[in-house]
């Protein structure tokens, strides 16, 4: 398997001096946390096994959201919350797409951006849950910020996983949607344009490219909710490609496969400095959110999560604690081994006679 931290190595100079001037801290933060992580460079923990005493010292991962080797652990304790809060009920993905003509902009303005794509896409859904003529209620939704497409290109959208259903806490009613339909996507995508339009007057901000008039929203229905927290999952840790899909490092060519909506598997080929920037654009600004919960499925809404158990006769699941990580196994002997000291500096390699 072809190592991250190896093409870094290899091609880390030729992007800074090809893409140096829009390089930003967080890419170089990224970039500097992947280039070592679990490589002899990295910080060192050592363990002593329970059971034999053998000790041996392992090295750190880096822990940055955007390693394929990290972050695993946490988006397994993510998916088993959001799963811990599906009801028995139809689910719909709604996704919220900007024409290419803002992604310049949105690129320059990445907090602000990005913040707007999910929280005008909520408005959106929220006015639409409240106004239909069969909801006339308060949804709730899981919603996750993607920057990129299936090729990985830069291509911000967010996706929303909503019930097909609205809670009406004065009446103390559930409504739902019969059926496979949820919101008019036409209507949907004209709301949306209007909010973001409004959004990008208020915060100064505009193109002068010609932007279309239709926009695209999409709404489809994805059954009970579980496949679709899967594949969204998939993408809100350890970076947008795994290391297993880079298939081949020669000439200065890199070449991964990705896989398109139609399940169809392709390849894609760029000189190494330009595959490295196409990770990097989408490493999001620090600390910033792309996953959150609206509506009656916030954290905060316990008096709706209540009366939801209340009416379906069904146990929300609470957020579980922190799972437990995988147990390191002593090489000797099998048993487990504890960890005696972290963050140890780098054990330097012997240098050659």
């Amino acid at each position: 398997m072809i190592l991250l931290s190896t093409l870094i190595s290899c091609f880390g100079g030729e992007l800074r001096e090809q893409f140096g001037k829009r390089l930003l801290p967080g890419h170089e933060r990224a970039l500097s946390a992947m280039a070592i992580c679990r490589t002899d460079e990295s910080p060192v923990m050592r363990v002593r096994c329970l059971d034999c005493g053998t000790q041996e010292t392992l090295p750190h991962s880096c822990g940055h959201r955007s390693c394929p080797h990290c972050q695993h652990h946490e988006g397994q304790q993510w998916l088993e919350r959001q799963r811990g809060k599906l009801l028995p009920v139809e689910y719909f993905m709604v996704t919220f797409t900007l024409p290419r003509q803002w992604r310049a902009l949105l690129w320059r303005h990445q907090r602000i951006g990005y913040d707007l794509l999910l929280k005008l896409g909520w408005q959106t859904l929220k006015a639409f849950g409240l106004n239909d003529a069969h909801l006339k209620g308060r949804i709730g939704a899981h919603a996750m910020l993607h920057t990129h497409s299936r090729r990985l290109d830069y291509h911000p959208h967010v996706h929303f996983i909503v019930p097909a259903g609205a809670l009406d806490p004065k009446h103390r009613l559930w409504r739902k949607k019969q059926g496979k339909y949820l919101f008019h996507q036409e209507s949907l995508a004209k709301v949306f344009r209007a909010k973001w339009f409004q959004a990008m007057k208020e915060e100064g901000l505009k193109v002068s490219a010609t932007v279309p008039k239709d926009w695209v929203v999409d709404c489809k229905h994805v059954g009970r909710g579980d496949q679709a927290l899967t594949y969204l999952g998939k993408y809100l840790y350890r970076g947008v490609l795994q290391e297993k899909d880079i298939l081949r490092w020669e000439n200065g060519q890199v070449t991964f496969r990705y896989t398109e909506n139609s399940g169809t598997v392709k390849t894609r080929t760029l000189p190494g400095a330009d595959f490295l920037w196409l990770l990097l654009q989408h490493v999001l600004p620090k600390g910033f959110r792309r996953s959150r919960d609206y509506g009656f499925l916030h954290s905060n809404s316990k008096a709706m999560i209540q009366l939801l158990q209340y009416l379906f006769r069904f146990l929300i699941r609470p957020a579980p604690k922190k799972i437990k990580k995988p147990s390191i196994q002593c090489k000797a002997c099998g048993g487990i081994m504890g960890i005696i000291a972290t963050r140890l500096k780098p054990i330097p390699k012997a240098q050659p006679a």
